[in-house]
């Protein structure tokens, strides 16, 4: 039999798309050693031009009027609207879907984001294909922009998601709700004072983390500023990401801070970071909060987009594993109650019970089962 060819379809949006894939990638080529497994960045210039403005344009909303992204994201969640838009993304997105896989010749394909995931659907029809078509949603609630047909596995993170989808009509043997996909290295990490050792961080210093992503969004310097205020020594570990500017200013205030400040542009030593931390201060990405309930790190969490990430707050807010912080509310005073009053424990036995250490590796297993199915 010939090795099979797998194409995974994400968007460098943030960086949580990325990382889903790379998870499924790294755990499906272990579960198949023999396949040729390719992932390709969908809205990257190299792909398409076109692709690649959009998503500057998209940041650029983050940026400036993030409700305009709130209205996008409730007219793409109605049942006519949503359609209209699914539409004309899929439309516009077709060729470059006709493009990759007149290169690779997929035996399946994955997606962990919603763009190509449609242009892909679109491309099955037109050529009334077969194609298998696998979804991981990188999200905590289930949106329209996520719905097409012609998907053949559809992974979800609750089962809460699942029962909407069946309650929509979808096959039930077609939807999994195996969590979102994490590094599965993360359960291989050293032990917390382990970690802390490494990063010579004093003992009995609280250790803080502040992340905003890939693209260090989230107000990452104005939260220093008020954590100054706390008179209790902290260890502010701090990650800028590609923010240049954020790096900058970060390691400015670090040389003058009562704190103990480190500071970090995009790192790959982000896990162990967590691993490390008692609380972590971050807007709700769906990745980060996945991978924080996987080593049980209470979340403060802040300044979520409108849309997407309001609904992983309330997520990991009503599971008890974070605190959201709203407008209004003073970050200090939040982050004292919670170092003081003795409930990171409880919060990190909540985080925990939300973990799934294993959902690229079930996924994984499954898309791998799927393919031979197919092929065989």
């Amino acid at each position: 039999m010939t090795a099979r060819r797998v194409l995974i379809l994400t968007a460098s949006i943030g960086s949580g798309h990325i990382k889903a894939a790379e998870a499924v990638r790294r755990e499906l080529q272990q579960q198949m050693p023999e396949a040729e497994i390719v992932t390709v960045d969908f809205m990257s210039r190299q792909i398409s031009l076109l692709h690649w403005l959009m998503k500057q344009i998209y940041l650029k909303m983050l940026a400036f009027v993030p409700n305009l992204y709130d209205v996008f994201y409730r007219i793409a969640g109605g049942a006519s609207g949503g359609s209209l838009v699914q539409k004309a993304f899929s439309v516009v997105m077709l060729p470059v879907i006709s493009r990759l896989i007149e290169r690779f010749h997929p035996d399946a394909v994955i997606c962990t984001h919603p763009f190509p995931e449609g242009a892909v659907s679109l491309w099955k029809r037109r050529h009334q294909s077969n194609l298998p078509l696998a979804v991981v949603m990188t999200d905590y609630s289930l949106h329209q922009i996520w719905l097409y047909p012609g998907v053949t596995q559809y992974f979800m993170a609750t089962e809460a998601m699942r029962e909407e989808m069946i309650a929509r009509n979808f096959s039930e043997q077609s939807l999994y709700a195996d969590g979102i996909p994490v590094d599965g290295r993360l359960a291989f990490l050293p032990g917390k004072e382990a970690v802390r050792a490494e990063l010579d961080l004093p003992d009995g210093c609280p250790a803080v983390l502040l992340m905003g992503g890939g693209l260090g969004l989230g107000g990452i310097a104005p939260t220093l500023q008020e954590l100054e205020s706390i008179h209790e020594r902290l260890a502010l570990l701090v990650v800028a990401g590609h923010n240049e500017a954020l790096l900058a200013e970060a390691k400015r205030f670090a040389k003058t801070s009562r704190h103990l400040v480190r500071v970090w542009g995009y790192t790959e030593q982000a896990h162990r970071l967590m691993q490390a931390a008692d609380l972590l201060i971050t807007k709700p990405g769906a990745l980060t909060i996945s991978e924080a309930f996987v080593l049980g790190l209470p979340m403060l969490l802040h300044d979520p987009i409108p849309g997407p990430e309001t609904e992983n707050a309330v997520y990991a807010t009503k599971n008890g594993a974070a605190v959201w912080l709203h407008p209004g509310e003073r970050l200090a005073a939040a982050v004292r109650d919670l170092l003081g009053g003795g409930c990171l424990e409880r919060m990190r036995q909540h985080a925990l019970a939300c973990g799934r250490p294993d959902a690229a590796r079930v996924i994984a297993g499954r898309i791998a089962g799927g393919i031979l199915r197919q092929i065989l």
